[in-house]
């Protein structure tokens, strides 16, 4: 539960989204299989939100961009909130259309 809301230090430490669930992570991982499974979940959909943002930067050039950026934001929160209830239930949480940077 803990690696998917350290991702919210993202609002108050810049790449904080990424760091707390890495430093999470990197010092739980060791405890539980489960623990390993779902940090991993989290830095992984962290980093896909990462490159699916600067792609929406880009695309503020057609006006587009702004609308989706604002749409990733808001999607990206709920699926936060979602999977740590989830795994604080003990039931694993797969994020939709992420990136397995780390697998």
């Amino acid at each position: 539960m803990w690696c998917h809301l350290a991702a919210l230090a993202g609002f108050f430490v810049p790449l904080g989204s990424v760091l707390g669930p890495l430093v999470v992570w990197l010092t739980q991982r060791d405890k539980s299989p489960f623990i390993d499974q779902q940090g991993k979940e989290a830095i992984n959909f962290q980093l896909s939100i990462m490159v699916y943002a600067a792609v929406c930067f880009l695309l503020i050039l057609i006006l587009v961009g702004f609308l989706l950026l604002l749409a990733l934001s808001i999607g990206a929160l709920i699926l936060v909130i979602v999977a740590a209830l989830q795994a604080n239930q003990g039931i694993a949480y797969r994020y939709p259309l992420i990136i397995r940077f780390i697998r």
